[in-house]
């Protein structure tokens, strides 16, 4: 697995451990914690793009490594390149030397303008070189399409995180949550056990899709809606900032193919992770 010691590398490799799987994490640390690192599970510390200078084989590969965030890519387009690109080309290169399936995470960024965003351009890039070593050198490689994810272990600083992250580390603060332009602007939040459980079926599946497999709950709530259940745990404000670059007005799951020929099925758990959230201000 490359990126295990981030937000959705830790979950998926906790499960995949319960399930008496042997995994090994390549990760770079780059936005990932040390303090994720779960025992028994062997992890090194390497650049995906020197993935050469180890010697392993592997069943599956879970291609989660990548630099996230729409904002920070503006001012990071080489790094967001040389990781989202030339690093997803070089896992491609690994796979089909050692005849290993690869299971890529892509984002519903593709939904929209490539040039909307670096970060935009570069997925939908990945997602291209993955779909060019499955036509042109028959990599066994599937394509997961991330939404919004949020749940245990998710980023909270400012600059990596999430929407749901960012409030958090607010709330700590004492400060108000900053609401993005009008508000309104709708993502389809889905929470990582859902991801877990969509990417380990993926990978064990022998069924191929010709673009990728859709992971949101196929619901989406406004920012202003996710504000509201806020409002209601912690009795917080907001504070209205400007519209910002690359910021899209609507996420959605597009089809239902992961439901119904992988029997995947996601729950709406966001309110309830809200009012879980045990937050110390």
């Amino acid at each position: 697995m490359t990126g295990g010691a981030g937000f959705i590398g830790c979950n998926l490799i906790k499960e995949l451990k319960d399930k008496g799987f042997n995994i090994l994490s390549i990760d770079d640390y780059s936005s990932g914690f040390k303090e994720n690192e779960i025992l028994g599970v062997k992890y090194i510390d390497l650049d995906i793009n020197h993935i050469d200078q180890i010697d392993f084989n592997a069943d599956i590969c879970f291609h989660l490594a990548a630099r996230s965030r729409v904002q920070p890519s503006f001012s990071n387009p080489i790094n967001y390149f040389d990781s989202n690109v030339k690093g997803t080309m070089k896992i491609m290169e690994w796979a089909r030397a050692n005849n290993t399936k690869v299971v890529y995470a892509g984002s519903s960024s593709k939904h929209h303008s490539p040039s909307d965003s670096p970060y935009a351009m570069y997925k939908f890039l990945g997602e291209e070189v993955c779909k060019l070593y499955k036509t042109s050198f028959n990599v066994d490689v599937e394509i997961a399409r991330f939404y919004n994810v949020y749940g245990p272990n998710e980023v909270l600083d400012e600059i990596n995180g999430n929407v749901i992250g960012i409030w958090q580390t607010k709330i700590q603060k004492g400060e108000p949550l900053p609401i993005v332009g009008d508000g309104e602007q709708r993502r389809d939040f889905t929470h990582v056990l859902d991801i877990v459980d969509g990417l380990i079926k993926i990978a064990l599946s022998s069924k191929k899709h010709i673009d990728a497999w859709e992971l949101g709950t196929g619901l989406n709530y406004s920012v202003n809606e996710l504000f509201d259940f806020f409002k209601q745990t912690f009795q917080v404000e907001s504070i209205q900032i400007p519209d910002q670059q690359g910021n899209y007005k609507f996420t959605l799951r597009e089809n239902d193919d992961t439901l119904n020929q992988l029997n995947w099925k996601p729950q709406d758990r966001l309110e309830e992770h809200i009012k879980s959230l045990k937050i110390i201000s």
